[in-house]
């Protein structure tokens, strides 16, 4: 029935879980450049959550990069403490899933 199916192993490889991180950390740094942007001009903003999914989702690198270049949320306690918990946590979580 499924003579052309593809095995996880084949879905996560080294390449394409650095594609993904690629991807979603320039997708969190966007969107604080975004969110930024919106703010001075009194526009629709980003919501606070959808900033933290993307972090969780592994966007934490360019989120951060992206809080700071741009001076956005850095006087939020839950931006400058939270996103890089979070981001400390998911290394933890990788250094323990990659030892044998």
């Amino acid at each position: 029935m499924f003579e052309n199916s593809i095995s996880i192993g084949e879905i996560f490889t080294l390449k394409n879980i650095l594609i993904y991180l690629l991807i979603i950390n320039i997708i969190g740094f966007y969107m604080m450049w975004s969110d930024k942007r919106r703010a001075k001009w009194g526009k629709w903003r980003i919501p606070e959550q959808t900033l933290f999914v993307v972090t969780a989702l592994g966007g934490g690198i360019g989120t951060i990069a992206g809080m700071y270049t741009f001076r956005h949320k850095t006087k939020k306690w839950k931006f400058t403490i939270g996103l890089p918990v979070i981001l400390i946590l998911e290394i933890i979580l990788v250094i323990i899933f990659m030892l044998p």
